[in-house]
């Protein structure tokens, strides 16, 4: 995908309600650029957050560690889990709301090679991308995108997609999570076969 190609998101976009957003950005594609290598992948799967919500890291108010969800809509929250891995979310709302997305598959479309490099364990194109750990690693996103805005930065951003005709959205409760499991705030492109394998809590 060329530059002149690539379009890019208002941040006016992700000025709003996170579930509203979170089920409008399926479709779209995410990049990665490191060095000259570049990786794309289509988001085929997300989950929305909000500050009301308690199983959002910012129910309990505002901490050094989520304080880029208090911030402006367009940026990128990623956090540290489990001891194990990181995860990518899209901050959402105005400033003070604490609203974010986390992206949780994404469709492989650039870059499979490095991608299969970094992700050893995979053994599948539907393995790469397939959990919110796994984009992370194989798009080498860590604590050091943290903050990053996507909208205006080369180095991760995003750029507008849509369903296609045959693609229909599912929706259910969200995966992993202990509390708030009744709402139904986990938005996936229905028997899209790169979507997690996570079962909702719901």
């Amino acid at each position: 995908m060329s530059r002149a190609s690539e379009k890019r998101f208002d941040r006016s976009f992700f000025e709003r309600e996170v579930t509203q957003v979170a089920k409008e950005l399926l479709g779209s594609y995410l990049h990665r650029r490191l060095g000259e290598v570049e990786f794309i992948g289509r988001i085929v799967e997300t989950e929305a957050y909000h500050q009301s919500d308690p199983a959002s890291h910012s129910f309990r108010g505002m901490t050094e560690r989520n304080k880029i969800m208090f911030g402006e809509a367009g940026f990128a929250y990623v956090y540290f889990t489990y001891g194990m891995h990181y995860c990518a979310n899209v901050v959402c709302g105005f400033p003070g709301s604490a609203e974010a997305i986390l992206l949780r598959a994404l469709e492989p479309v650039k870059g499979l090679g490095e991608m299969y490099e970094r992700r050893e364990k995979a053994k599948k194109d539907t393995d790469l991308l397939s959990g919110p750990g796994k984009l992370c690693q194989a798009f080498a996103i860590g604590k050091e995108q943290n903050g990053i805005d996507l909208i205006t930065s080369d180095e991760l951003f995003l750029t507008r997609g849509k369903l296609r005709t045959d693609e229909k959205i599912k929706i259910t409760s969200r995966v992993g999570i202990t509390v708030a499991v009744e709402k139904e705030w986990r938005f996936f492109i229905k028997d899209n076969p790169f979507v997690s394998k996570g079962k909702p809590s719901g």
